[in-house]
């Protein structure tokens, strides 16, 4: 193909030969156009080179394909000479600019100060609603022992409302909060009175009292209420009763305290070195603001801990005991977080309640202390006894 087959896409009659003869605008006619060869060849039109961000390729640029008659299936409507000798707009034949283009940065304007990293609560409100919350455990702690069992036992009840009322509220379970706060005020009872032998027995008396109250009511979803209720009875009243059982040594107010300065400071461990160092995640899918990092800190914080509590707070006591107890404590406490965030997550919520500003409610407060207990009781028993 010779350059004269291609034609001139800007003059008119490039389409065909000039038989018609030369029209207003045209080149006049020459060899070129008048030539018999040129009246069996088409000429092709010049098709403009496709732009960086157009043609055929979608890549999300925000430009659009080019158009136009050279492009689109269509052919001319109008067959005259001046509509043959039509130009494309550069619009269409380029495709259109980009709408709302992004400005370009302004070098005169200060960059925005990097934003310190935020706690996410109410530290303050946090701080002084624990300390409060201290005063009352450590004075009815080692002033009476009864009073000290009956904060526990408040502390159920309210937990086991915040749980029902949740599982109501965002999965339709109605799981029975009468028997339910009944047979766990009785059951840390029990436990503190008759030991573990009675808390066994209250706990047989609670899940045997859910059963028989759920069948008052309509028989529609009574299993996923009655196991909702017997699950509500041993994750919390049930666990919490190993702390009434350990404040019944001769030692018991200082192993409580123990368990719960160890799983205070575990927690505050893993909250100090995960917001400080932290970087990889720990458990991602049921609570991304946990670190391997903070449990780190968490284990070392507990160990320590336990290292000096175990020495000069309980009786006959080790150093090097305290260390396993800091550990136990530490996996604990984290394995108890992070199953109630995964309750939390399958519920949809953030806090089992609000009672308590800066911290949600009594539950998320009792999440790593609940499933701690039984360890501590434990390893106590193991390491010093049970008198």
């Amino acid at each position: 193909m010779n350059d004269s087959s291609w034609g001139a896409p800007q003059q008119a009659g490039y389409w065909g030969s000039s038989e018609r003869g030369p029209v207003q605008g045209a080149a006049p006619a020459g060899p070129a156009y008048d030539a018999p060869e040129a009246q069996h060849t088409r000429p092709m039109p010049i098709v403009p080179d496709v732009p960086a961000f157009g043609g055929d390729q979608d890549d999300g640029q925000g430009a659009a394909r080019p158009s136009g008659p050279l492009f689109r299936d269509e052919t001319f409507r109008d067959q005259t000479p001046q509509a043959q000798s039509y130009e494309m707009p550069q619009a269409q034949s380029y495709g259109t600019a980009p709408q709302n283009p992004e400005p370009m940065p302004d070098s005169s304007q200060p960059a925005p100060a990097p934003q310190k990293k935020s706690a996410g609560r109410d530290l303050s409100a946090a701080i002084g609603v624990g300390v409060g919350l201290g005063v009352v455990i450590i004075a009815s702690l080692f002033v009476v022992k009864a009073a000290f069992v009956g904060v526990v036992a408040v502390a159920v009840v309210v937990g086991l409302w915040e749980l029902t009322s949740r599982l109501q509220e965002r999965k339709e379970i109605k799981a029975p909060l009468v028997p339910l706060a009944v047979g766990g005020a009785a059951m840390v009872v029990a436990g503190y009175v008759r030991g573990a032998e009675g808390a066994w027995v209250a706990m047989a008396l609670t899940a045997l009292a859910v059963l028989v109250w759920r069948m008052t009511e309509p028989p529609e979803g009574y299993l996923k209420d009655v196991t909702a209720g017997v699950f509500a009875a041993f994750y919390v009243p049930f666990l919490a009763t190993f702390v009434a059982l350990m404040l019944t040594a001769d030692d018991g107010p200082w192993r409580v305290l123990t368990f719960l300065l160890l799983t205070v400071v575990s927690d505050t461990g893993a909250y100090a070195v995960g917001w400080r160092f932290g970087k990889t995640k720990l458990a991602p899918r049921i609570s991304p603001g946990k670190t391997r990092e903070g449990l780190v800190g968490a284990v070392a914080f507990a160990m320590v801990a336990g290292a000096l509590c175990m020495q000069f707070l309980i009786d006959d006591g080790a150093w090097w005991q305290g260390l396993l107890l800091g550990l136990a404590v530490a996996a604990s406490a984290t394995l108890g977080d992070l199953g109630e965030s995964m309750i939390k997550r399958d519920l949809g919520i953030k806090d089992m309640g609000t009672l308590l500003p800066g911290h949600g409610g009594i539950m998320d407060r009792l999440d790593s202390l609940l499933p701690t207990a039984p360890v501590v009781w434990l390893l106590m028993v193991l390491f010093v006894g049970s008198a």
